[in-house]
């Protein structure tokens, strides 16, 4: 009994202050999540943010808890393609970039061509995703562009994307004509001026 109460004594203190926002069912749920991620070496920040949005947004206990718990698996996939040296800004990234529709595979290929820190390439991969380009036409672009592009050059892509995208190019397309352009013209080192994405001549 003793030996019990000491054990829920330590639970309640490592329990983070701000999760007192929740009810006491789901709190206590959620504690146990952010514990079992914590046991097993994933940021839980990510968790207790995902949960206080919940209650932010008057979510019912019961979506909270789950919601958590699939962003803990979903981080758990990000670091099994990422690798145990990705940081947690880069297993975010990760999640982000898997729930617009890239595989684990294409994170590990990514993983595989580019140094760190991958957050941004991830990022940008969600974010052509989100423009609207087909979740398997942003990963190619990104895996294209990713062995020699900077993070700078990256976010410039994106942009030229998003504007023609804007203009009324259809978004694979746009992909298409503008990772084609970088990969020949800059990030192979000829060409134009290194991190200025070169715009394309439209047909």
């Amino acid at each position: 009994m003793i030996l019990a109460a000491l054990v829920m004594v330590v639970q309640v203190a490592a329990q983070d202050p701000r999760l007192e926002r929740l009810d006491p069912g789901t709190r206590s749920a959620v504690s146990a999540v952010v514990d079992s991620a914590r046991g097993d070496g994933l940021p839980v920040e990510p968790l207790i943010q995902r949960a206080l949005e919940g209650a932010t947004k008057g979510a019912p206990g019961a979506r909270i808890v789950a919601a958590v718990r699939r962003l803990t698996v979903d981080l758990g996939a990000a670091r099994l393609a990422l690798g145990t040296n990705a940081s947690a800004a880069e297993l975010e990234a990760g999640v982000a970039a898997l729930r617009a529709g890239a595989t684990p595979e294409i994170l590990a290929h990514l993983r595989d061509l580019r140094r760190p820190p991958l957050t941004m390439a991830l990022s940008v991969l969600a974010d052509l995703v989100a423009s609207g380009v087909p979740a398997d036409s942003a990963a190619a672009a990104v895996l294209a562009l990713a062995p020699h592009a900077r993070d700078a050059d990256l976010v410039e892509f994106r942009r030229a994307v998003e504007r023609d995208i804007a203009l009324g190019a259809p978004p694979g397309a746009a992909t298409s004509i503008r990772v084609n352009a970088g990969a020949e013209n800059v990030f192979s080192g000829t060409g134009t001026n290194p991190g200025t994405v070169p715009r394309p001549r439209r047909p």
